[in-house]
């Protein structure tokens, strides 16, 4: 059973104890495991973390400021150095750098972690996916009328057979389109980088879900966006702060709002139908367009409310994808919108690498047609439902609450304390958190953290968090 308690460094080893401790965090920096701008435990926490004294935590501090991975700041304490390419372009006068540094964190999270010790994972554990549907449309496409797909570029509006499924499934969520309006991608961030690139240009401003996906400011940051933050009520009416957003909108006049209407990540929120109203009336009244990231689309149920389809895709451009409830090794994704928009976000997909791939799409097609993806999403949504009873139940059992009620894969989790600083003596303990930090535009600091339902079931995680917030709470009492 894992521990809040660190694995003890060895004495009289060859690498004395402060070199050991400065190893010990160079590797978790290395790893992205401790993220820039964040801060190390005080050098008295640190101490009585690693049965050392002080003066051996700040000999291992002095070596990591000496190779440039912490720096000291006077009164506050250590944090983690930030990167600072070499060769990096300087940002325009008049636009801030807001992206977090960390982006690249939550891809490695999603490649390198044990689900079973990853509690702030953004995906579903691999063994809750459906392998057999996966093995049954490939043995599929080895048949005479799929193979012409395997030896060509394929439609660069993406496979027709797929787009005409994709018709249906978003009928099923209340969006009318036609497979004309349908466009694929590498999964739906590839179709969110191609709306970025295609509809936007440097020095616009656009409003952003916060807290919302890091990557997702980075992207919007490194092509010299300005980011509009808008907060996302956690109680009461869920859904995005509309009266703050029509005051960002009257005075900066953006030219778009990307945001999660259903399932949203990382609170696990869905918007009414009165907040969907008014917000597309907001969008007429400021003359802004909405893209609208429905990723986890497949794990809500179809009768909630989309923007796209009050709107009819007038002003909302869709994006989904199958990595999140099919297998994230495909990577299809796709697009809807206005027919107006399709010809040039198409030439842009040409450009970026020629088309996306019709052997991946065709399967994907014919997981969709048998309606086995449709069971199989029903069925994840049962399974979740089990899941966050008990982990609500386990939550609770350890006097923690919640932001708003969890749905879908996630819940933002209030516990009370710093969850920066609950980050590393929980990985010392072997779970991989996802800190609130995370998921801010400006990356504040608070007490809120996601949580995924599917990989936080093991009681001993909740325990560990339980011994580590009190843990903090001592220590920061005088």
């Amino acid at each position: 059973m894992p521990t809040a308690t660190p694995a003890p460094l060895q004495r009289g080893a060859s690498l004395p104890l402060a070199g050991q401790l400065a190893e010990r965090y160079a590797q978790r920096i290395r790893e992205r495991l401790l993220l820039p701008g964040a801060r190390l435990p005080s050098v008295r926490d640190c101490a009585r973390q690693h049965g050392v004294s002080p003066h051996t935590v700040v000999a291992a501090y002095d070596q990591l400021q000496a190779a440039g991975l912490l720096e000291a700041r006077r009164q506050r304490g250590f944090f983690v150095r930030e990167s600072r390419p070499a060769a990096a372009r300087p940002a325009p006068a008049a636009l801030p750098r807001q992206a977090p540094m960390d982006a690249t964190a939550l891809i490695r999270g999603m490649f390198e972690a044990d689900a079973a010790r990853a509690p702030g994972l953004g995906t579903l554990p691999a063994d809750w996916l459906d392998a057999a549907l996966l093995q049954s449309a490939l043995r599929r496409l080895n048949t005479a009328d799929a193979q012409p797909v395997q030896l060509g570029y394929g439609d660069p509006s993406g496979d027709r057979r797929l787009r005409q499924a994709l018709v249906q499934r978003l009928s099923d969520v209340g969006v009318h389109a036609t497979a004309d309006q349908i466009l694929t991608t590498h999964g739906a961030t590839h179709a969110l980088d191609l709306i970025i690139r295609t509809q936007l240009q440097p020095g616009d401003a656009v409003l952003i879900d916060d807290p919302g996906w890091a990557v997702m400011f980075a992207r919007l940051t490194q092509a010299g966006i300005r980011l509009l933050p808008v907060p996302r009520a956690a109680h009461g009416s869920p859904g995005p702060d509309l009266d703050l957003l029509a005051a960002l909108a009257a005075e900066h006049r953006p030219r778009a709002y990307l945001t999660v209407s259903v399932l949203h990540n990382p609170t696990g929120h869905s918007i009414n139908l009165a907040t969907a109203h008014r917000l597309l009336r907001l969008a007429d009244e400021h003359d802004f367009f909405i893209v609208e990231d429905d990723s986890y689309g497949f794990l809500a149920p179809e009768h909630l409310p989309r923007l796209a389809a009050l709107d009819g895709l007038r002003r909302v451009t869709y994006v989904s994808g199958f990595s999140k409830v099919l297998t994230p090794a495909w990577r299809v994704g796709y697009l809807a919108a206005a027919p107006q928009h399709l010809h040039a976000l198409t030439d842009t997909k040409l450009l970026d690498g020629l088309t996306s791939s019709p052997v991946m799409e065709r399967a994907v097609a014919l997981c969709l047609e048998q309606g086995r993806l449709r069971h199989h999403a029903q069925r994840l949504r049962e399974r979740l439902a089990t899941a966050r009873q008990r982990v609500t139940a386990l939550a609770a059992r350890q006097g923690f609450a919640w932001a708003a009620p969890p749905d879908g894969l996630f819940g933002w989790l209030d516990v009370g304390v710093d969850t920066e600083r609950l980050a590393q003596p929980l990985l010392d303990a072997g779970w991989l958190t996802a800190p609130g930090a995370l998921f801010s535009v400006t990356r504040q600091p608070g007490s809120l953290m996601r949580i995924n339902m599917a990989t936080s079931q093991d009681p001993s995680f909740w325990r560990d968090l339980r011994a580590a917030v009190d843990a903090l709470r001592r220590r920061s009492t005088p």
